[in-house]
């Protein structure tokens, strides 16, 4: 054994981990130990030296096994250690351990075990190329069949078991490498009777392989030469080692060892078996055996529920087809059992049904006698109720695969050898539809975003295109029976009106009968095949062929009947249409379906306001061009009809957005559709929408759109339409396109002002929210917090700073029920308690105090500690902030409690209104007035600009102005008024108007940077002026009838002095307005807000700021 060198001090376990980290971790924390010449041959030297102590833990030694198989051999050949001298160093390390005996603590069969697996994979990295180091390998093989050549030895079987893997792992690495001692290892096989016997049967299997793969004449059953000592084989150093075929006599030999080998598969466990037969059979195919010989053995497979089993004999039945004729049902009945079993995992029960899926489809038949046992077995495939919806998933795909064999075998242009058998099965297209979809029928009420939703119609969507392809022709498609006819059910020949007769050729008078087609749709399979059965071989094509059509019928119907009773599916069901467009091959199929829809589904809809559900489906009939636009037409104009009969007060702007989606739709007809198509029904709609719609901005748009059809020929037209479509403003992704609109220039650019500002506005679902802060103040008082938490302070030295107690590592967390979103906690290093006052009297019981600040002022700052509250309010309403504390004493007392709340007024909401960034600083006042003067306008009237959305900063929430108004009379002096909003709202002026009150303002200097107007005649906004000799308003009640002559009790404003313009910005996205008429004993304020509920906590917000 090689001591370590002196020039290494030896390592303890916890070095050695260290070590190990940091060579796994590289880079600087590697190179400290390289540098102190832990590389190479001194560490391997000591890592070998270190395998034999017994003070080092068990789980050490193994990690370090590992960790010389990872790192022994890049490290040597950065060092250009000789790999010869490496490997010898390890294997006269594994030789003396491999022969210790165990003690339990130093030497065990698990650090045997390791040590032969991480050697073996050292030696087959080393020596991958070429066999420079022969003498090494000789030695290390020599040891491992000294290890397994004590058959039946039951202490170290698990230790034999693991040698025999090792020799497999060299055998896979250099084949042929114990070919000529596999006599020696077929007598071990023979006697060897405990479970490491698999691993034997694998050893002598590798072996017998590489021997067929390679063609090698040696002989198998020749036992002469030594198990010990090994010698490499010499035919494997020669230039031509390997055969052209093999010899009769090694043919006979390998025969009869395969003979041997097939009697174990039974004994086998199936991690061994698949191994087994990855060996197995390429001998079998290289020998030309029999599959009969494979099938005896392992035919046996089929009736297990073991999936490594199950895949064992997919193998044998895809390498050996032939030797399974006649049980392709058994092994597909043993899948379907297998995807039933509940006590599997799901995984396997998804792949047992992934294997049927392949299994069927590499089924050769040339007869239909496969398919038809595998149509047959339809029934089977059916999901259950309590089926995981992904089994369900693959349940309806192996439905829609048997559609496609039903649809080939009774399909013109089809095999035609099963239409008989088929239809006597009563298996249809239709049927394994509808029967399919029973198990996910929730889809029909879940939302349309459901993955059930997704599922059905995935099914759908397969039923649909069949055995089509994408790189099929349409060839395959058309001929589906899915839709056999080109037209559907419109021009098939067996209307609801027409009779069919049938009958026996020998007695029809006596036995015909006559069947309406409801009376077919209804049809019995079973009743076809009577029909064949009794021989009326004249009604069998009429027969068949009606046959071939009664999927449409049904599939249409289907349709039909979810759109109407289903509204919520009408999305899904455009994207379904969408799907087959997006595809070249497919795209008929969805102007099949959309002619469908037009000739069934339009008669049918109830004209109501619910229609407006059905807009995205006429979307997608108006935009194509093979469905005549006559019938959508005709729904439309009635509907319009509708609405005009029904309007009434409290329509509100239902009204207007139905007619806008109707000629958003009339609008895509005319981008799509030839102008005489259209010109007669969609004439017809615009003038009866123009004259008598009660919307104006729907009667505008339908003239100009009428115009448009009587005046501009019809390229220009689509040119036109597709100039608009282009438009930024017309172009938001994932909405309905709107009509052109038409506005004047006034609305035209108070919409310009307010999409500008509300882009600025970030949408708070989508990007971090505006934040408001509260500042307050924590201190506590010196004297009840002594008395409570008992420390005592003496009174002579209360001035003392240093003998005041303290709190340490204060956390403040905050919570509320409010929508202030997550508020961030507070955390206070220290602070000191406030000293007891002379005229000090406890008022609570509690000591600790948390208090707003007012404009930043406390009287003892020293004693308190400054605590910011943020909120994130996501609608601007007061409310509640809990405040709880956890501090830590001097006395490392943990404290824990509940302060009293923060109030938050309406007025902490306030903030300036956010400015756009290519806003120029002395832009600023104009940009702040142009903004209130058209917030003042939008909340004040909806009949401009109350049906627009903004867009919001992000691209994907919008907003919109619902205005509410409200007004207050505040009688106060204008002098106290003045300085009240100087105070408190200076920083939300935004204008001041008339010269008496801007002279006052101006000469205070505290109100700047805002626009000043001496005259409210050029102001944009409306200032409602009285007459300054008017001792009284405009209006006034007597309270009694000598009123005049004893003087009014109620002083209305005696002389107008000017206005206040004031723009407050309520987050996330809202503002309020003032307009305060300033007169010298009284103000009349005019309130605008886009948020009416802040209009129920400003009336005490303004008695506040004036009275108080």
């Amino acid at each position: 054994m090689a001591k370590p060198p002196s020039s290494l001090k030896p390592l303890s376990p916890q070095e050695w981990e260290t070590l190990m980290e940091d060579y796994q971790y590289g880079g600087s924390r590697r190179c400290r130990w390289t540098s102190a010449n832990y590389t190479a041959l001194p560490l391997l030297q000591l890592s070998l030296s270190s395998l034999l102590r017994k003070d080092f833990p068990l789980n050490l030694k193994l990690r370090l096994l590992v960790f010389l198989e990872e790192e022994c051999l890049l490290a040597f050949e950065e060092s250009g250690f000789e790999i010869e001298q490496t490997l010898t160093l390890i294997l006269d390390a594994l030789r003396p351990l491999i022969q210790a005996p165990i003690d339990g603590v130093s030497i065990t069969y698990s650090l045997k075990d390791q040590f032969m697996l991480s050697t073996t994979s050292i030696f087959i990295t080393a020596t991958s190329d070429a066999f420079p180091i022969l003498p090494q390998l000789e030695s290390l093989i020599e040891l491992l069949l000294t290890v397994i050549n004590r058959p039946n030895h039951g202490l170290d079987r698990q230790t034999r078991g693991v040698a025999c893997e090792c020799l497999r792992e060299l055998e896979r690495a250099f084949p042929c490498l114990l070919s000529e001692i596999a006599g020696h290892l077929w007598v071990l096989c023979q006697s060897e009777r405990t479970h490491v016997a698999q691993s034997y049967v694998l050893l002598l299997a590798g072996v017998v392989h590489s021997i067929a793969m390679g063609k090698a004449n040696v002989s198998i059953l020749n036992t002469s030469l030594p198990l010990v000592p090994f010698n490499f084989p010499q035919f494997l150093l020669g230039e031509n080692c390997w055969g052209k075929e093999i010899s009769s006599s090694s043919y006979k030999e390998l025969r009869r060892v395969m003979s041997f080998l097939l009697e174990w598969p039974q004994y086998l466990t199936p991690c061994g078996l698949i191994e087994f037969m990855s060996m197995i059979i390429p001998v079998a195919v290289a020998l030309e055996l029999q599959a009969s010989l494979l099938t005896v053995q392992l035919s046996g497979l089929i009736y297990s529920f073991d999936p490594m089993l199950c895949h064992a004999l997919l193998v044998l039945c895809l390498q050996f087809p032939e030797a399974f004729d006649g049980q392709e049902g058994e092994v597909a009945n043993r899948l379907v059992l297998m995807s039933r079993e509940v006590q599997h995992y799901l995984v396997f029960r998804l792949l047992a049904l992934h294997w049927l899926l392949g299994f069927i489809g590499l089924l050769k038949d040339g007869e239909g006698r496969k398919k038809k046992a595998i149509i047959g077995m339809s029934l089977s495939f059916y999901p259950t109720v309590f089926d995981p919806l992904s089994l369900k998933s693959l349940k309806l795909d192996l439905l829609a695969y048997c559609s496609i064999l039903v649809d080939g075998s009774i399909s013109p242009g089809g095999h035609g050898v099963l239409g008989s058998d088929v239809i006597g099965s009563g298996v249809s297209v239709v049927k394994l539809l509808e029967d399919g979809l029973v198990s996910v029928s929730g889809f029909k009420w879940l939302p349309p975003w459901s993955t059930e939703t997704a599922v059905a119609f995935r099914t759908f969507y397969k039923f649909l295109i069949g055995a089509s392809s994408h790189s099929d022709t349409n060839r395959i498609l058309m001929e589906s029976t899915i839709f056999h006819t080109s037209e559907g059910a419109r021009n098939t020949r067996y209307s609801v009106d027409e009779h069919i007769y049938w009958g026996h050729p020998a007695n029809s008078l006596e036995k015909r009968h006559t069947v309406t087609t409801h009376h077919w749709l209804d049809f019995s399979f079973s009743d076809v095949s009577v029909i064949l059965k009794e021989g009326w071989v004249d009604m069998a094509a009429t027969v068949v062929e009606f046959v071939l059509t009664l999927p449409t019928f049904m599939m249409q119907r289907m349709l039909v009947d979810m759109i109407l009773e289903f509204q919520g599916l009408v999305p899904v069901m455009v994207s379904f249409f969408d799907r087959l467009f997006s595809c070249y091959k497919h795209r008929w199929l969805g102007e099949r379906l959309l002619q469908t829809l037009d000739v069934h589904l339009l008669p049918k809809v109830k004209i109501d306001n619910r229609l407006g559900s059905y807009f995205p489906v006429f979307d997608r009939i108006a935009e194509n061009d093979t469905v005549p636009p006559i019938k959508l037409l005709e729904l439309l104009t009635s509907f319009m009809f509708m609405l005009v009969e029904k309007h009434g007060p409290d329509t509100g702007l239902k009204c207007w957005s139905l007619g806008s989606r109707v000629l958003g739709i009339c609008r895509t007809m005319l981008m799509h559709h030839h102008s005489s198509r259209l010109f007669l029904g969609l004439s017809r709609l615009l003038a009866f929408t123009c004259l008598y719609f009660p919307d104006l901005e729907v009667r505008d748009d339908s003239r100009i759109y009428l115009r448009m059809l009587v005046c501009v020929p019809g390229n220009k037209l689509k040119h036109i339409l597709n100039i608009g479509e282009q438009l930024p403003e017309m172009e938001i992704t994932g909405q309905r396109q709107e009509p052109l609109r038409v506005m004047d220039s006034k609305i035209s650019e108070i919409v310009g002002i307010l999409r500008r500002h509300f882009s600025s506005i970030p949408d708070y679902r989508q990007m971090p929210e505006l934040k408001i802060r509260i500042s307050c103040s924590l201190r506590f008082q010196s004297e009840p917090f002594n008395r409570i938490w008992g420390f005592d302070l003496p009174a002579n030295t209360l001035d003392e700073e240093d003998i005041l107690p303290a709190i340490y590592a204060t956390v403040l967390t905050f919570s509320s029920s409010a929508p202030y979103g997550a508020i961030p906690s507070c955390h206070i290093p220290f602070l000191l308690g406030e000293p007891p006052k002379s005229d000090y009297s406890l008022g609570q019981s509690d000591s600790f105090d948390i208090a707003s600040v007012e404009n930043g002022t406390a009287e003892g700052y020293d004693f308190k500690a400054p605590v910011m509250v943020e909120l994130e309010p996501q609608e601007p309403i007061p409310g509640l902030v809990d405040v709880y504390i956890e501090t830590n004493a001097e006395n490392s007392q943990v404290i824990r409690g509940q302060l009293q709340n923060i109030s938050v007024g309406i007025e902490d909401m306030f903030l300036q209104a956010i400015m756009p960034e290519d806003v120029p600083p002395d832009a600023v006042p104009g940009y702040y007035l142009d903004l209130f003067s058209a917030l003042w306008e939008a909340c004040g009237t909806s009949s401009s600009t109350g049906r627009e959305t903004f867009l919001l900063k992000g691209g994907k929430g919008t907003a919109a102005i619902r205005g509410t108004r409200s007004v207050k009379l505040v009688e106060v002096p204008a002098t106290s008024l003045i300085q009240a909003v100087e105070r408190h709202l200076a920083a939300f002026v935004v204008s001041v108007i008339g010269e008496p009150l801007v002279n006052i303002v101006k000469d205070a200097g505290i109100i700047r940077d805002i626009i000043w107007k001496d005259v409210a005649s050029d102001s944009a906004i409306d200032v409602t002026t009285s007459d300054p000799n008017s001792e009284r308003g405009p209006l006034y009640l007597k309270y009694h009838d000598d009123e005049d002559e004893r003087g009014s009790q109620v002083h209305f404003n005696k002389k107008e002095m000017g206005c206040f313009l004031i723009l407050i910005f309520l987050p996330p996205r809202f503002h309020l307005l003032f307009q305060m008429q300033v007169c010298d004993v009284s103000t009349l304020v005019h309130i605008r807000t886009d948020h009416w509920p802040c209009l129920a906590y400003i009336d005490d917000y303004l008695e506040a700021l004036f009275y108080v």
